[in-house]
């Protein structure tokens, strides 16, 4: 019997990731894989509903439909881009072509997924992009210590 791939976080962290799509099934698809694991799925169906999510929590990991109508994905991504801790934009798309990941990998996106979700791909890439963003995260503060302490060097 195949194990189902879960999503993986520290045992003590409960990570938060956000759904941003007007297809409803991508954020099922996207519930069933989180559901079993420490995180938190936040969801949005457009781009104004996403940016309010991203004031209110602290977001580790953005998952983004290509097409947010009348918007993008790369509507999305510039406001990413001017957040202090800005979480790792992963791009999906029933299209998600070589033309699609070149462009978006250039413009700042962390990957591309394909839909339908391979929920081991889904899995590795997300729980990627989370440690990414933690890493970043955490350097700041462990700098700080570090001078705090006096023990940096």
């Amino acid at each position: 019997m195949k194990k189902k791939p879960r999503i993986q976080s520290d045992s003590n962290t409960i990570a938060a990731a956000l759904s941003v799509s007007p297809i409803e099934d991508d954020h099922r698809c996207l519930q069933a894989v989180f559901s079993d694991s420490k995180w938190a799925l936040h969801k949005a169906d457009c781009l104004a509903s996403a940016l309010s999510i991203l004031r209110k929590h602290e977001i580790g990991v953005v998952i983004c439909e290509r097409n947010l109508p009348p918007d993008t994905w790369m509507d999305m991504l510039e406001p990413l881009m001017l957040l202090r801790d800005a979480p790792p934009l992963i791009v999906t798309s029933r299209l998600a072509d070589e033309r699609l990941w070149a462009e978006a990998l250039n413009l700042g996106a962390y990957d591309v997924l394909a839909k339908p979700f391979d929920p081991q791909e889904l899995v590795r890439t997300t729980t990627l992009a989370w440690l990414r963003w933690r890493h970043r995260h955490d350097i700041p503060a462990a700098g700080k210590m570090k001078a705090m302490t006096g023990t940096g060097g």
